[in-house]
């Protein structure tokens, strides 16, 4: 048995249908009752160890998500439980070191508990997921305008499913004990370059607007913790966190090379209706 965590998030929901597709018996953690295609559901919290023992029961391995204050306890019952190999979602910035960032740290003290644990391990460092063009969404129902943030920052998009590739080869396969895969998508785009791709596929006009620092920060500060804020800030504005490098992970790891943007936008065309 598979446990996922964050089953219908952006990554989990992928692993939990490439399980599937492989034969693989899938439990997909959720918080709150309802359907998965090809799992067994099961309702916990990983901010809450106590409410995993039914999760964890009958456990091979798990696909972990980071940033929960519970995780060495989750870990410690995983260990109990029988479960033998973790993958954990981390992302570029655990490399840092820096424990003053917000999202760096709890990257790195996921990471670092998961070490810990004695179970045998996985790190997949993703940069930016493809599927964040997904925010734009309410822009577009109003108009052909999209206000982006940073807008002269150019990352390495990934679709998830390509990151759900990597994490599925590590969960099933050998050879993967010990590793830091540090994904990314075939091609470095500026949020400019997304947004005419985009509206290539949709057949719209787009037009992409770039905020100044001062309005993404207004923007962001209503969505976020402040803290979380100057996490991003520090990545996209101070440059502590390059996410444009084109790796060859993927295609490595899994055989086939990633995803396209273009790609990306024609199979979530209709999400944007």
């Amino acid at each position: 048995m598979y446990l996922v965590t964050g089953a219908t998030g952006n990554v989990g929901s992928e692993v939990v249908k490439a399980l599937a597709a492989a034969g693989e018996p899938v439990r997909g953690l959720v918080r709150r009752p309802g359907g998965i295609p090809g799992a067994q559901v099961v309702v916990g919290d990983l901010a809450d160890p106590d409410s995993m023992s039914e999760a964890l029961a009958g456990v091979r391995a798990v696909f972990l998500l980071p940033g929960f204050a519970g995780l060495p306890r989750t870990l410690r019952l995983a260990g109990e439980a029988g479960v033998e190999r973790v993958v954990l979602l981390s992302g570029g910035s655990a490399a840092s070191g820096d424990t003053t960032n917000a999202v760096a740290r709890y990257m790195i003290e996921s990471e670092r508990a998961v070490e810990e644990s004695g179970l045998r391990w996985t790190f997949v460092r993703s940069g930016a997921f493809m599927s964040n063009a997904l925010r734009w969404r309410p822009q577009l129902a109003a108009g052909d305008e999209v206000r982006v943030s940073f807008p002269t920052v150019p990352a390495a998009v990934i679709d998830p499913f390509d990151v759900a590739a990597v994490v599925t080869e590590a969960l099933l396969g050998d050879g993967h004990a010990g590793a830091v895969y540090r994904v990314s998508g075939p091609e470095s785009m500026l949020p400019e370059a997304q947004v005419a791709v985009l509206g290539q596929v949709l057949g719209r006009d787009l037009r992409c607007v770039g905020l100044s620092n001062g309005a993404a920060r207004v923007e962001m500060e209503a969505s976020m913790p402040r803290e979380y804020v100057e996490a991003f800030f520090s990545f996209y504005v101070d440059g502590t966190l390059d996410e444009s490098e084109v790796l060859p992970t993927v295609e490595e790891v899994t055989g086939r090379r990633p995803r396209t943007f273009e790609q990306w936008a024609r199979a979530h065309a209709a999400e944007f209706a």
